[in-house]
């Protein structure tokens, strides 16, 4: 039975018994989550009320900015036990997330595009953005948010007015500022599994009318839900702590500097490899190839590999160690009706992981081979932007701005393999790997409104971007040729330099005052890259060229029935160009990938957020997306075999529908207590995981039900809350990948259904 058939029907079962539920759910998005909000109508209890965004760098209603917006706030995502970016987005149907044992390795798509390398030498597709600073890296978004305000996500090319590349959409973190009215919360929470999380954070004046600050901590923990047999311990688990302090010092009225610094250190129990099948079916011949050797191995190991295996047996320690920190100063000078503001920041990564990639704990004739990683990132980046805008409601408005990015990162990578011989001996080689890569991007952008009227005008925006990338590698390996996942030494270096553009140009019309409908193209650009990784050869020397896209993007956003309903539809259309992604690749029998410009891909599809409180007390929404995300002409690397071909395939981690649905309601409120009921499910299709389209790496669709109950004293200001995250216990692999003739498969923490309480207090 393939992987896909032995876990379909149960995901058939749990998805129609969650269907009852999903009429009562909805997600998190626009309607309950806000960045600022007003109500409308204060004498009107089920009006929805405004949601206040900066997608385009000034404070603008989520409904009338031409962009589509998804907005998730701080309080839900406690709420729900998501506390890093990877968590966080499985609230959002338009974004996808690749999981891999190592936070490094992660990677976010948006409407299915998205890179995934672990090369220094390539950025990211999405870029993530907290309080106005963009990440350079991708790894660095895996961190715990400490003290999160929203999440703006902003879906499609957004290269205009973001400093970095965001070809295929950003997620802007913003973070609490300081205020001059002093309080501050505490809260704790524990769930089963002994996962618990302790923050808090105290705010208030420090010079009266002058200085305000802000300080925040946390500290969490969670044992983990794998088990590593060979020793009796915990896998999957983490603990993490950190702070954030910030100041706001306002010495005029039009005068405003905001500092901040902030510090998060990780200890992540990696799981290697978990097996889930024992066969491989090949593309395009969908023939079955069961493992001869790898049952029996698994056998003496202790292990069964299937849908719902959570034992591993790692020999060799598996772990990521973490740490990210920045500090920032933003500072802001209104001069007449102008705002200039400029952003300062540096940031610094550090990341060491160590990796048991075999998988067995003993070396027989069956494994004979055994390979133990541990691998070192330093990343620093230096960034610089000026933007200046201009005043609302005359016949030209704009944001235009110059910015400036240098994130040279370096990294040592140590691989030993270790392999018994015919007479029964052992070998080990080993290959140490220095390599880095520095980007340097300098860029001057802008967006317009021309106001043709007071409801119809055209958007008018660009980016000039001048990219340059220099990258060096030094492999020493032991063997001369080729050992399992090791090639012999080399010396390498390369640079790239690219003068290009982004655009974005549309038009935009209010309907009336509820209803605003846009039309946008945009061209997308993401820069020139270089695979740079730890087996690199000359091979691999060679520069990318830039990723280009043309995107369409058409929307309505409106708000029906006196408020009490908003419902929100985009339709887009985005062609890639040269697009980089990674194709597997082989070194003496081990399976890597290398990164190279796989050609042209596809996207197209419609989203819709919808938003309705037609009862007292009752929120309900219900966000959905159909993704036809495909290659459409694939560049198969020299000397590929013949199943390279994937033309017309799916694009891998581009479910092809899934939506969110979510119901908010007060049940009982008194002038002393009230009590909160929330519940949502999510669904997605199934899932093609690799590019190479083999067909027991699609993972089956399924669904998860979550729900919470709230206790609040409403004299006291605090807060009880019961939360139960995957009601049916649908079990479910976020990722599925080939190795060693089987099939392994990652396991997310609401693999299975658990309890938790938390506690908060306001003061």
């Amino acid at each position: 039975m393939s992987v896909k058939t032995n876990c379909t029907s149960k995901s058939k079962l749990t998805t129609r018994s969650a269907l009852v539920a999903a009429l009562l759910a909805s997600s998190s998005l626009a309607g309950t989550a806000m960045a600022q909000a007003t109500t409308a109508d204060p004498k009107a209890d089920n009006q929805l009320e405004e949601v206040v965004v900066t997608a385009r760098l000034r404070n603008e209603s989520l409904q009338t900015t031409p962009v589509a917006v998804s907005v998730v706030s701080g309080a839900l995502v406690r709420q729900e036990n998501r506390n890093n970016i990877v968590d966080l987005v499985a609230l959002i149907p338009s974004v996808e997330t690749r999981t891999s044992p190592s936070n490094k390795d992660a990677s976010l798509l948006i409407r299915g595009l998205g890179t995934i390398t672990t090369s220094p030498g390539a950025e990211p597709t999405v870029s993530t953005v907290v309080d106005g600073v963009v990440l350079a890296r991708p790894g660095q978004m895996v961190t715990d948010i400490v003290d999160l305000d929203h999440v703006e996500v902003l879906r499609g090319p957004q290269g205009t007015l973001f400093g970095k590349n965001a070809s295929a959409g950003v997620i802007s973190i913003v973070t609490a500022n300081p205020t001059s009215e002093a309080g501050g919360y505490i809260e704790g929470a524990y769930y089963q599994g002994n996962e618990y999380r302790v923050s808090g954070a105290v705010n208030g004046e420090i010079v009266k009318g002058v200085l305000s600050g802000r300080l925040a901590a946390v500290t969490s923990g969670y044992e983990g839900n794998v088990d590593n047999i060979f020793n009796g311990t915990k896998n999957n688990g983490y603990k993490s702590q950190g702070f954030r302090g910030k100041l706001l010092f306002t010495p005029t009225p039009k005068f405003s500097v905001l500092a901040g610094v902030d510090y998060t250190d990780s200890n992540l129990k990696s799981t290697g490899a978990i097996y889930v099948a024992t066969y491989n079916i090949g593309y395009p011949s969908g023939i079955k190839t069961n493992s001869v050797n790898l049952p029996k191995i698994l056998a003496a190991e202790g292990i069964t590999a299937s849908m719902d295996n959570t034992d591993v047996s790692l020999n060799s320690p598996s772990s990521v160690l973490d740490m990210n920190s920045g500090a920032f100063v933003q500072a802001n000078y209104e001069l007449g009706g102008f705002d200039l503001t400029s952003i300062t920041a540096f940031r610094y990564w550090r990341n060491v992981q160590r990796g048991d990639l075999d998988g067995y704990s003993s070396l027989t004739t069956l494994t004979p081979t055994q390979q133990v990683d541990l691998g070192h990132v330093w990343t620093k980046q230096y960034t610089q932007e000026f933007r200046l805008s201009s005043p609302k409601g005359k016949f030209l408005d704009y944001v235009v701005g110059l910015y400036f990015m240098h994130a040279p990162d370096k990294e040592n990578y140590r691989r030993d393999t270790t392999q018994l011989l015919a007479n029964g001996s052992t070998v080990t080689n080993y290959g140490f790997n220095r390599f880095g890569a520095t980007p340097t991007h300098q860029s001057v952008f802008g967006e317009a409104n021309l106001n043709f009227s007071e409801r119809f005008r055209a958007i008018v925006g660009a980016r000039l971007v001048d990219d340059q990338l220099r990258f060096y590698s030094s492999r020493y390996s032991t063997s001369a040729t080729a050992v399992p996942g090791i090639n012999p030494s080399f010396v390498g270096e390369g640079r790239a330099h690219v003068k290009d553009y982004a655009g974005r140009v549309g038009l935009q019309y209010d309907v009336n005052d509820s209803t605003h409908a846009y039309v946008t193209y945009s061209r997308g650009y993401k820069g020139p890259a270089f695979n740079v990784f730890f087996n690199q050869t000359a091979a691999q020397t060679n520069t990318l060229n830039p990723e280009t896209s043309k995107a369409f993007e058409a929307g309505v956003k409106s708000r029906l029935f006196d408020r009490r309903l908003q419902l929100n539809v985009a339709l887009f259309n985005d062609d890639v160009s040269n697009y980089q992604a990674n194709q597997p690749d082989i070194v003496a029998g081990a399976i890597i990938t290398r990164l190279i410009n796989a050609g042209d891909v596809s996207t197209k599809g419609i989203e819709i957020d919808a938003v309705a409180k037609f009862v007292d007390n009752l929120t309900l929404s219900v966000d959905y997306t159909h993704l036809d995300a495909r290659i459409e002409k694939f560049n198969c690397p020299p000397n590929a075999a013949a199943s390279c071909q994937v033309d017309g395939k799916p694009l891998p981690l581009a479910p092809k529908d899934k939506f969110s649905v979510r119901a908010q309601y007060a049940a009982y409120q008194s002038e002393r207590m009230s009590v909160d009921l929330n519940t949502n499910y999510t669904w997605q299709s199934e899932q093609q995981n690799s590019i190479t389209q083999t067909p027991d790496t699609i993972t089956p669709s399924y669904g998860i039900w979550n729900a919470s109950v709230a206790l609040n004293d409403n004299v006291n200001d605090w807060s009880a809350r019961l939360v139960v995250r995957n009601i049916l216990d649908q079990q479910y692999r976020s990722f599925v990948s080939q190795a060693n003739g089987g099939l392994i498969g990652q396991v997310p923490r609401d693999f299975n259904r658990y309890f938790g309480v938390i506690l908060h207090k306001n003061f």
